[in-house]
């Protein structure tokens, strides 16, 4: 009878957690949409191109090499008939973790969920090298990226493993429970890395050190792409809570879920109202930017605030993150989609707010962790940018920016039947 009580569990187990991996996958969606439809339409085929192979890249690098580096044990998973049930339901009664990488219980549906993480890190970097970076140099990155700089930092943090052998960052009160540092800041960094060797697209910022907007193509698309991260966003926060068959975690999930929703919308009524009252309009982009800054900041700790708690922590991420924008503008650091700011600056806060809820961590230890995170992926991401800006070159030329693009990387336009970018 007790094993069939646990047979059940491991099945509820491991259903949900392949249903949030399958919600976190669909934010590859997202962040196509969103990206797509914040930059010209002359570069959106490019970018679609750039989401779709970076999330193919990322599964198969994890594969290869970055579970193993990020869990250990065996990256080639075993067939279905070769699993000791007996085992494997020991095992599952013994532990309190529920799925994560180094069990022998959570095998497949634990790397599935690993995976999609990873993509999404890569992602963020995506949008913010949009319409100047050349489409197999960025791809080129991702391969580093997803196989070794990533695993190695989520070694640090999710697996438990001390930095360089010097010390753990669980033992310093660092807690990350869904990736606001770990993925979201990390994405972040290496994409600051890139833009700054990068530089700006041409008419971004004038001579006189004005700030030249360049409206996105499609507003609709962006505005559904930060519908579809919203919701991923369950998967990504609800699944990091690793169980759901028994009644305290049915309940955690529950309240993860609040929160993370709750985050949303205080992060995007604060943009909007910051939106209007500095530029005198409803921003729409700085409206989406709000909502994907509510999330990310609840994302280090949404298992335990109140509701009106994640609330205002997602509004304060709201205001934080239209003005990190701007100053980000005002230092030329150009950003077409808002990624660094939303991700970065936002994840940073998000976790510096985990100690004013759970008892468990430390302002000493989030900010330690925070650094790690930061310094590791933004200098190995700059010497690889660097060593790819050496030998292929990372950025298209000024002609090839000038029309586009999709038509240079791509040799197809995504609306040609509306308009060419050749005229």
């Amino acid at each position: 009878m007790e094993n069939n009580i646990y047979e059940l569990q491991y099945a509820i187990d491991t259903f949900y957690f392949l249903v949030c991996g399958a919600l976190v996958m669909w934010m590859a969606a997202g962040f196509a949409m969103l990206e797509s439809g914040l930059v010209r339409a002359k570069n959106t085929t490019e970018i679609l191109t750039k989401n779709v192979a970076l999330y193919a890249v990322a599964c198969i690098m994890y594969m290869v090499c970055g579970y193993a580096i990020m869990y250990g044990g065996d990256v080639f998973l075993s067939g279905i008939a070769d699993v000791d049930a007996d085992a494997v339901l020991g095992e599952f009664a013994a532990r309190e973790d529920g799925f994560r990488g180094g069990s022998i219980y959570a095998g497949a549906s634990d790397f599935f969920f690993q995976v999609v993480f990873v993509a999404t890190a890569m992602s963020i970097v995506s949008g913010a090298v949009a319409e100047r970076m050349k489409l197999w140099a960025f791809l080129a990155f991702a391969v580093v990226m997803t196989g070794f700089i990533y695993p190695m930092e989520g070694s640090w943090t999710w697996g438990g493993n001390a930095v360089f052998g010097m010390y753990t960052l669980g033992d310093l009160g660092f807690i990350d429970f869904a990736g606001s540092g770990i993925v979201h800041m990390a994405g972040a960094a290496a994409a600051l890395a890139g833009v700054l060797l990068l530089g700006a697209r041409k008419g971004k910022y004038g001579k006189d050190g004005s700030v030249n907007a360049i409206p996105g193509a499609n507003l609709p698309l962006a505005a559904l792409g930060t519908m579809i991260l919203w919701m991923g966003w369950f998967g990504f926060n609800g699944g990091s809570v690793l169980k759901l068959g028994d009644i305290s975690n049915s309940a955690l999930v529950a309240m993860v879920f609040l929160n993370t929703n709750a985050a949303a919308a205080g992060g995007a009524v604060a943009a909007l109202i910051t939106a209007r009252l500095l530029f005198g309009k409803a921003d729409l982009t700085m409206l989406l930017n709000g909502a994907l800054a509510g999330l990310v900041a609840i994302t280090a700790g949404p298992d335990t605030p109140s509701a009106l708690q994640a609330t205002i922590f997602g509004a304060i991420a709201g205001v934080l993150v239209v003005f990190s924008i701007i100053t980000l503008d005002k230092l030329k650091i150009d950003d077409p989609v808002g990624a660094i700011s939303v991700h970065g600056v936002v994840g940073l806060f998000g976790l510096l707010l985990v100690p004013v809820t759970n008892d468990g961590s430390s302002f000493t230890g989030q900010l330690i962790g925070a650094a790690t995170i930061f310094v590791w992926v933004f200098v190995t991401s700059l010497i690889v940018w660097g060593i790819l800006k050496a030998t292929v070159g990372i950025r298209v030329s000024e002609e090839e920016e000038y029309e586009g693009v999709d038509l240079s990387e791509c040799g197809m336009e995504a609306y040609p039947e509306f308009a060419s970018s050749k005229k």
